[in-house]
């Protein structure tokens, strides 16, 4: 059996932009991307800290040390530029793999989104 675990987590970044016409997902920082041990095309879960709202995408690579955090597509209806939000991985394992897992957490500067 497998359950789904906390696996990766950036918590309060804030929103640099949000692009209606693009395809869909979030561009996250590289730096982002690779302190919580995210991959390009993982499914993440957003929760906007402003508004509330929770909702599920995918990771697209940004700019090495840009800060960039852009809701794509349909979510940037669920964001608005300066939301705080939070990004969240789960990882499907056995619950003996469970026990010992360790999540990766990331806190990154809430005003430029870098890691200090």
């Amino acid at each position: 059996m497998l359950i789904e675990v906390f696996k990766s987590k950036i918590h309060r970044v804030r929103v640099t932009a949000s692009d209606l016409n693009y395809i869909g997902s979030i561009t996250i920082d590289e730096d982002l991307i690779e302190a919580a041990g995210l991959v390009v095309g993982e499914r993440v879960y957003i929760v906007n800290v402003n508004n509330g709202e929770r909702f599920d995408t995918y990771v697209i690579k940004g700019k090495k040390k840009s800060g960039e955090v852009c809701l794509n597509g349909p979510a940037a209806r669920k964001v608005q530029k300066d939301d705080i939000i939070i990004v969240i991985a789960y990882a499907q394992m056995t619950p003996e793999e469970a026990k010992d897992f360790q999540p990766k957490i990331v806190f990154p500067d809430e005003k430029t989104n870098l890691l200090t």
